[in-house]
């Protein structure tokens, strides 16, 4: 009998759930959702979204699990080669996130169906764009109800858009503390007075986190104000309102510390060009299918990678440059290339009911080589992290490791040391090339032209 792992994530759903076996994930529908279920496939609505890209193909395939009467059907969806959350996404990712689950309202209202939740972390990103991933989220349209998905749009989508628009880009990690969105009272709190202006955030943000404040705890009776019936052409409207407030906000990138970063001194032209040889050099060597750039940057290196069709995950902790390299990515409509906001030093942890709702990073990450960059002299100075624990944090997350080391006579070094005791003893190449040695086989190195630095292609013992 195939062990059946279930995904931490999908136990909340009545509807059903989505569990692995064998390596492959699947959904299960359950009989409680049969009918919702052959409506959206009988409906043409799964052909329509599904073919315009906007919702994840899937095959109904056999499984032993039909054997439970509670189940009705078995999916195997297209497989997504990484799982990631909201709290790891640009501004421009979670605001196209945002408009592609409009989208998919509606193209349901079109067909008879409408959404009955609108979680950001139905979404997903595929090929470089969103992909709404749950096929157990529509429900037939009854004439006259509300969109009861209308509040949890707003707390996942527009409320931290909003904040990052209007307040602080930093703001989106308060999704890792509030697991179903920003409370709207919280948001309305922090926004400055001039977001007032917008006239939707006033109507979707403020306006509506007083009514939920006026109707908290009171149940319908007589003296409960009626409210408007609403029909189909008023969902439509709430719907493109909330898609052009949405559309509407903006934020500049370009304002962060890191976002410019190849634009200064860093390399000359002829180092620049050398790395990048060296770069494309040691993966081909190591030929991964799946690669990790770690303090991506931009993804400037990223995409040596991405260009050849390795699948790879661009990862930095400065929003502006996720941001950067998430837009270049849709402009070439590079479709290997995955950019990602995370902190190496405080990576996403596992969170949720019993710590298994959200993974963790290291438990997602399923990389072939890691590519780690002019980042080392951050981890080993910036934030005090010995060079073995790097060494060996690396060595769990891949079988190669393309690294660059960045010596103590190099200049960014010595901005680092500028405004503190130099109390790195152990920071020296030979230091280096010794906690490394404990993990890896240094299989080649290069210098970099015109620099002090040099690139190790190195693979875990």
């Amino acid at each position: 009998m195939t062990a059946v792992e279930q995904i931490g994530a999908s136990f909340r759903d009545p509807s059903g759930s989505v569990f692995s076996a064998d390596g492959i994930v699947y959904r299960q529908v359950n009989r409680s959702y049969r009918n919702q279920y052959d409506q959206l496939c009988q409906s043409g609505l799964y052909d329509d979204l599904a073919g315009r890209g906007l919702l994840i193909s899937h095959a109904e395939v056999d499984h032993e699990l039909l054997n439970d009467p509670a189940v009705y059907k078995v999916l195997q969806p297209r497989q997504l080669p990484l799982v990631t959350y909201p709290y790891e996404w640009s501004f421009s990712q979670l605001q196209d996130a945002a408009l592609l689950t409009l989208d998919v309202l509606k193209h349901s209202l079109a067909r008879d169906m409408v959404l009955k939740d609108a979680s950001a972390y139905n979404v997903q990103f595929l090929a470089g764009k969103p992909l709404f991933i749950d096929s157990l989220s529509f429900e037939r349209y009854q004439q006259g109800q509300a969109w009861q998905a209308y509040e949890q749009f707003c707390q996942h989508f527009l409320a931290p858009l909003a904040l990052m628009s209007y307040r602080d880009v930093r703001l989106s990690q308060l999704l890792r503390v509030h697991l179903d969105g920003i409370p709207l009272d919280l948001a309305v709190s922090l926004l400055p007075k001039r977001s007032w202006l917008n006239f939707g955030l006033s109507l979707h943000l403020r306006l509506h986190a007083r009514a939920q404040r006026r109707y908290l705890g009171t149940a319908p009776s007589a003296a409960t104000p009626r409210r408007k019936r609403l029909v189909k052409k008023d969902l439509l409207n709430i719907a493109k309102d909330l898609r052009s407030t949405v559309a509407g906000l903006r934020w500049d990138h370009q304002q962060t510390d890191w976002a410019s970063y190849y634009a200064g001194d860093s390399y000359q032209e002829a180092g620049f060009a050398s790395k990048c040889q060296i770069v494309s050099d040691f993966i081909g060597q190591a030929r991964p299918q799946c690669l990790w750039d770690l303090g991506a940057n931009t993804g400037v290196f990223s995409r040596i990678a991405s260009q050849r069709g390795i699948f790879t995950v661009s990862v930095d902790s400065d929003p502006g440059a996720v941001e950067a390299s998430y837009r270049q990515a849709k402009r070439d409509k590079d479709e290997s290339i995955q950019p990602l906001l995370i902190d190496l030093t405080n990576p996403s942890a596992a969170i949720g009911w019993a710590n298994s709702e959200r993974d963790a990073l290291a438990k997602r990450c399923h990389a072939d080589c890691l590519l780690a960059l002019a980042l080392i002299h951050h981890l080993a100075i910036s934030n005090n992290l010995p060079l073995g624990k790097i060494a060996s944090y690396f060595a769990s997350m891949a079988e190669w490791l393309i690294i660059e080391f960045v010596p103590k006579s190099d200049k960014k070094v010595q901005q680092l040391l500028a405004a503190r005791e130099d109390i790195f003893a152990d920071y020296s190449q030979s230091g280096f090339e010794r906690a490394f040695a404990d993990v890896y086989e240094f299989v080649q190195s290069a210098d970099v032209e015109d620099s002090a630095r040099r690139l190790y292609l190195l693979r875990r013992r």
